[in-house]
């Protein structure tokens, strides 16, 4: 969503928006933003055709190769219709020590529970409230991204960075 801001503020001239201002994953429901502007820039973000770089948040490509190093590849299930930008993206970011990555792309979130069971995963980081309390009913234990869109109450774990989530996992 930071890239979401940028390129609100640097191409469509809306210097007033904050990353704070996005309280919703939908994102008319939170931004008074024009909807043609909302979808450009959702259309660049899912296309990769975005000008500006979509940086990692700190200390994520580092905590991601330990990961992958002590447990194998390290599964992300994304809610984009196509894994090539994401799968691209994680590869151009991530330290050539890394021991591998898989990139689902299941076009819904819903449909992240099950792309999980599938993979006999127990436990899965999201940042996206309402994905969390589909994976719980489901079997799956969540483990929240703390976001200003999901700032509701909630019974799950959360994280605010990956030094944090890297501590949870006791990550050497």
């Amino acid at each position: 969503m930071r890239l979401f801001v940028d390129i609100v503020r640097e191409e469509f001239r809306h210097g007033d928006l904050r990353y704070e201002d996005i309280t919703s994953y939908r994102l008319d429901e939170c931004l008074d933003l024009d909807a043609q502007i909302r979808d450009a820039v959702i259309d660049q973000l899912i296309e990769g055709s975005h000008r500006r770089p979509l940086e990692p948040i700190p200390g994520a490509p580092e905590v991601i190769a330990r990961l992958s190093r002590l447990a194998g590849p390290v599964l992300f299930v994304t809610a984009r219709p196509d894994a090539r930008f994401i799968e691209s993206w994680l590869h151009s970011v991530l330290p050539p020590s890394h021991n591998g990555i898989q990139v689902v792309a299941t076009g819904d979130f819903d449909a992240k529970l099950e792309v999980l069971r599938r993979h006999e995963k127990a436990f899965f980081v999201e940042d996206r409230l309402e994905t969390c309390f589909t994976l719980n009913d489901g079997g799956i234990t969540p483990v929240v991204f703390r976001q200003p869109w999901n700032r509701q109450p909630h019974p799950f774990v959360e994280v605010g960075d990956w030094s944090e989530l890297a501590a949870l996992m006791a990550l050497p």
